[in-house]
């Protein structure tokens, strides 16, 4: 799943190696951190969230039942 939010990012961004995928998982849920350079922040999210609701629609459709837990997508400032 980290590769797929990256492969969506980096062109995206003007600063694609400041792209950072952070995974933090339990027993009920995984939640990839999306963090980018503070220029950047305003093409990842897109007018009223556009942009992070398809990319957060991409991976929830990959993901189906990813091992029976629940997957989120959180952008850090």
């Amino acid at each position: 799943m980290q590769q797929l939010i990256e492969t969506i990012v980096k062109p995206l961004v003007d600063y694609p190696n400041e792209v950072k995928i952070t995974c933090d998982e339990n027993n009920h849920r995984i939640v990839y951190k999306l963090s980018v350079h503070p220029s950047d922040m305003g093409k990842v999210i897109g007018k009223q969230g556009r942009v992070a609701k398809a990319v957060r629609t991409i991976v929830y459709s990959a993901a189906g039942n990813h091992r029976g837990k629940k997957i989120y997508i959180d952008i850090l400032d």
